[in-house]
Parts: C-alpha cells; structure tokens; sequence
C-alpha cells in the first residue's frame, strides 16, 4: 500500500530503481523487483523509519550522492544528480550525515562559515554577504552565543544545532539529516525536531530525515517512508503508515495504535511478552 504523490506536486528528489550493496551485500532493492523507488515532493518533510540494519541511512547516503548505486539513479530536480557538478548539487541539497565530525579545536564560528564554501568563487571570495548569513544561521538556531568555543566544548544538542547551523548556511533547498537525534536525551530530541520543523515551515525547506522514534516521525513529518530489507514495505501520511499491521510487518511487533492526545497523531505503545501475556490471563 502506498500513498500518491499529486501530480501538482513539484519532485525534488527522486530515487529510481535503486539496488545499493557494500562489497558483496545488496542492501537496498534486493529481491525480484527492479530496485526502490521514491519520490521527495518539495516542501515536505519526510521521515524514513525502520527496524536496524534495514538499510535507512544506505538510501539516505545515496540519495545524498555519498555512495553510488549498483543499480538505477538519483534525479535532483529533474537530473541526474551523479551528473552534476559537486558545488552545483551543494548549492542545491545540505547534508547532516549521523556522525559529523570536525577537526579538533574548531570554534563554531568557524564550523558554520563552511556552509558558506559551496558559493564561494575566484572571483568572488569571502564577502560580508557571507558573513551576514553566518550571523543569521547562528541567530536563527540559538548558537551565537557559542560562536566563539570549540565545538568539543558543546553539549549533543548543542552540538546538533551547530550542525544544522552549518547546513543553514549553506542556503539549500533540499536537507537530508541521517538521525539528527541520535545520542541525544528526550528533551534535546524535541529542540533539534522543533528547530527542523521552523526550518520546513518557516524557511520552505524540503526534509528527508532517518528517524528512530516512530511517534516523534508521527509528530514532526508530512510523510514516512516504511523500510525493511532494502525495500520499502509502504509511505503515506502518518496515519496511513503507522498502523498495527504495518507494527507487525515491518517490525515484527505486537503494538497498539491511538491518537496522540497532543499531536493527534498516530501513537503506537508497544506490547510486550508481560503485557501480552496479562492481557491473555484478563481476557480469559
């Protein structure tokens, strides 16, 4: 089952026939199909959910043009984006990978202005423009004040929000953020969700996130994408997608489906082998 894109809908990503492997594994579109398909329509964000080792983050890395596919391509508006030419894709589409890294000792100030290295041209260097855009992006994410420390020197959330500071400068349309909350405490994944969703609803900006949490993906997205075993098993709204049939096809996993009392999205509580069991010995 699957939800369709309107054809009014502008495609800004698009994942055709995709079969992607690591040395002999096929992780992504394996099996009798031609290869996974997926559409990212503008100005939505979507979150790509599943259990572990499913093969999330490898479709993340190739649609981000961090891994070439074995099979089929990968359409930036409209082109193949292996095509393009590197500054022209990040000028187009932000990367947040699920361990960045920076080199020791680098202050924030410093991290963010290499957003700013995509638009940069002999002929046209370092200019107060950029500057200005660096100022707003550390502004806008509630950074500035650690602009001048080490980013070692931050906490995970803090840390997170330099990153996404980064891509702000960066000025892209289209981010794709590889589980932007890992590591990171409930109060800490809210702020980076909450700060993701100002960027899609305030700024415009196209989200593709790999998440782990199913009822904040419930909460913060337009759209999931259901992964298991390189493929993807159903996309749709949140209602759609999180279902208790879907709970148990793609997770193997006893749960029970109501409406978030905050949200009013799909809140899927769990049930183990105890509550399974107490359930069975009160209904008998």
């Amino acid at each position: 089952m699957s939800s369709d894109v309107t054809d009014a809908a502008r495609t800004r990503l698009r994942a055709e026939g995709l079969k992607i492997g690591y040395d002999d594994e096929l992780v992504v579109g394996g099996g009798d199909g031609g290869g996974l398909d997926l559409d990212v329509v503008e100005n939505t964000v979507t979150a790509v959910i599943g259990p572990n080792g499913c093969g999330k983050s490898t479709l993340l890395r190739a649609m981000a043009r961090l891994l070439a596919p074995r099979h089929g391509h990968v359409l930036l508006d409209g082109e193949r984006i292996d095509r393009m030419p590197s500054r022209q894709v990040a000028t187009v589409l932000g990367v947040l990978p699920q361990d960045p890294v920076a080199p020791e000792g680098l202050v924030v100030a410093d991290l963010v202005a290499r957003g700013r290295h995509p638009h940069q041209r002999w002929f046209r260097q370092w200019s107060p423009d950029d500057e200005a855009v660096v100022a707003e992006a550390l502004a806008w994410t509630g950074t500035g004040e650690f602009a001048d420390r080490p980013l070692e020197t931050l906490s995970g959330g803090q840390r997170q929000r330099v990153w996404i500071s980064m891509a702000l400068a960066q000025g892209t349309d289209v981010l794709l953020l590889d589980e932007p909350t890992t590591f990171l405490d409930l109060a800490h994944q809210v702020d980076v969700l909450d700060l993701v969703e100002r960027l899609h609803r305030e700024r415009g900006r196209t989200v593709v996130m790999v998440l782990h949490d199913l009822n904040l993906a419930a909460r913060y997205a337009d759209r999931l994408v259901a992964m298991r075993d390189g493929r993807i098993v159903v996309s749709g709204t949140p209602a759609e997608v999180l279902t208790e049939s879907t709970m148990r096809e793609v997770f193997g996993l006893e749960a029970k489906v109501v409406e978030d009392p905050v949200s009013g999205s799909p809140l899927v509580l769990p049930i183990g082998r105890r509550h399974r069991h107490d359930r069975d010995v009160t209904d008998s």
